[in-house]
Order: C-alpha cells, then sequence, then structure tokens
C-alpha cells in the first residue's frame, strides 16, 4: 500500500538510500517519505546507524612458538554523512573488518613472547583500532572500540603454565614452611635453654637450703644434747633420710621393685659408704 501511494517510512536510527533510474540520488532519514516510483525513483536499500559487533578469533604463533587464539571484538557503525560509500563501497563490512583484524594481529603477536601477549594486549587492541579506523573511515564507517577479550593458548601449554605456577607457589609455601619450624626450632631451644638455668639455678637454691638446713641442725643438736659431736647426728641424720627415701619408694604408685640389704647393720653400712662418699669428694674439691 505504501509502496502503491509512493509513501516510504525510515525507522529510527536507519537511513534508506534512494535512487532515481538506478543512479544514488539521497540519502532519506527516519520519517515518512514520497518516492515517486512512477519517476523512476525507488529504494535501493536501508542502513542502520546502530553500534555493531563484531568477535573475530584470529589463530597466530608467538615468538616463543607458541600457537595462540586471539579473540578481538570490534565495535563500529556506519556514518551517517558517509552513508553512499558505507552503501556502495563494500559488499560485506564483516568480512572487510575480519581481514584487517586478521592482518594487525598476525603482524603483532609474533613479535612477543607468550607472557608478553598477556601483559600488552592494550597495545595490541590499540593497533588493531588503528589500522581499523584508517581503512574503514573511507567506507564511510567508524570504529567505536576494539577490545581484545582473550588469549587462548593451547590446551597444553596452559597446563605447563599452570604448573609452573603451582610449582613456584609450593615452593615459596616450602619456603615460608621451614622458616616458621626454624622460628618454632629457636623459640623451643631458648625455652629449653631457659628453663634448664631456672631449673639449674632451682636445684642449687635447694642444695643450699639443704646444706643450711643441716648445719643448722648440726648445731642446735649438738647445743641441746650435750656430749654429741658432729659426727653422730650427722649419721642420724642420715639414718632418718635413709627411711625417708623408703617411704617415698613404697608409696609411690609407679614405683617399680627395688632389692636392697635392709637391716641395722645394712643401714650402718649405707651411712658409712655415704659419710665416706662426702669426705672423698671433700678431699677432691
Amino acid at each position: 500500500m505504501g509502496n502503491l501511494l509512493c509513501c516510504v517510512q525510515v525507522d529510527q536510527s536507519t537511513v534508506a538510500i534512494k535512487e532515481s533510474f538506478g543512479k544514488y540520488n539521497d540519502m532519506l532519514e527516519p520519517g515518512c517519505h514520497c518516492v515517486p516510483w512512477f519517476l523512476g525513483q525507488q529504494i535501493a536499500g536501508k542502513l542502520t546507524l546502530r553500534v555493531q559487533q563484531l568477535d573475530v578469533r584470529c589463530e597466530t604463533k608467538t615468538k616463543d612458538n607458541v600457537f595462540v587464539n586471539v579473540v578481538a571484538s570490534i565495535q563500529y557503525r556506519a556514518i551517517a554523512e558517509k552513508a553512499s560509500d558505507a552503501f556502495y563501497k563494500l559488499s560485506n563490512t564483516r568480512t572487510q573488518i575480519q581481514a584487517y583484524v586478521f592482518d594487525v594481529i598476525r603482524a603483532t603477536v609474533p613479535k612477543l613472547n607468550l607472557d608478553d601477549v598477556f601483559e600488552q594486549k592494550t597495545d595490541i587492541a590499540k593497533a588493531v583500532a588503528s589500522e581499523l579506523e584508517k581503512a574503514m573511515s573511507h567506507y564511510g564507517f567508524e570504529i567505536v572500540e576494539t577490545l581484545i577479550v582473550d588469549i587462548e593458548p593451547d590446551v597444553h601449554v596452559k597446563r605447563a603454565m599452570n604448573e609452573i605456577n603451582a610449582a613456584a607457589r609450593m615452593r615459596l609455601a616450602a619456603n615460608e614452611k621451614a622458616e616458621a619450624e626454624k622460628i618454632i626450632q629457636i623459640k623451643r631451644a631458648e625455652g629449653e635453654a631457659e628453663a634448664k638455668y631456672l631449673s639449674g639455678m632451682g636445684i642449687a637454691r635447694q642444695r643450699q637450703a639443704i646444706v643450711d638446713g643441716l648445719r643448722d641442725s648440726v648445731l642446735g643438736f649438738s647445743v641441746n644434747v650435750p656430749g654429741t659431736t658432729a659426727k653422730d647426728v650427722m649419721d642420724m641424720v642420715l639414718v632418718t633420710q635413709y627411711f625417708d627415701t623408703m617411704k617415698e619408694i613404697g608409696a609411690s604408685s609407679k614405683a617399680s621393685t627395688v632389692f636392697i640389704p635392709h637391716g641395722p647393720g645394712a643401714v650402718r653400712d649405707v651411712a658409712a659408704q655415704i659419710r665416706e662418699g662426702l669426705l672423698q669428694g671433700s678431699s677432691t674439691s
């Protein structure tokens, strides 16, 4: 019905190309237009001005001979003022853009090692955008944005990279664990040394207290019991200590069986042996 009345509707964000007897005549903007077909005028086609996106996957090789798939996302649109160029000069816009992307990526990536490709993907995107802008502006298209959205090495290379990373992290963890164990051992040794030092101080004070107590006991006994000598007092003290030791052995729940000679004569022998040991220790010191 629209063609019968010579009326044509052009939608928003779209332009129509009008021809007169097969020759470009005018560009029609959004709205309603009169196109008298009986005067040889017709609509050759319509061109969208919306931003379009093209994802290009390009396989190439890096400088260190690793094959990677580089995925570039190209966002482009037709320029309204150059709609005739965009409509007539290119038969397949997407194929043309893809060819330029392939050319730039395969000229840039082989100059970089694999690690540098990941680090410099922004520079690669800028190089692709610059080349596309220069080429496609002649055909009436504007490059809005160029992104390198993915870099995919071969699956075996990716696995090897993950293993290298994992090994490095395990080595770092092992070093940290060894350092922690070293600190623990140092602190434990310092603690044991301090404990032994304090234990030695305690034993020394205990022995000093025992000596002082024995001395006071001998002096007090000699004063209170006339006629006794220091030897008599020490014999009695040793016998008392002997019986206290026997009592402790018998009262302990973890005590083992101990076979010792016991009797008045044995007690005398024990006292004599202890006294002789003390005298020998005093003479050698």
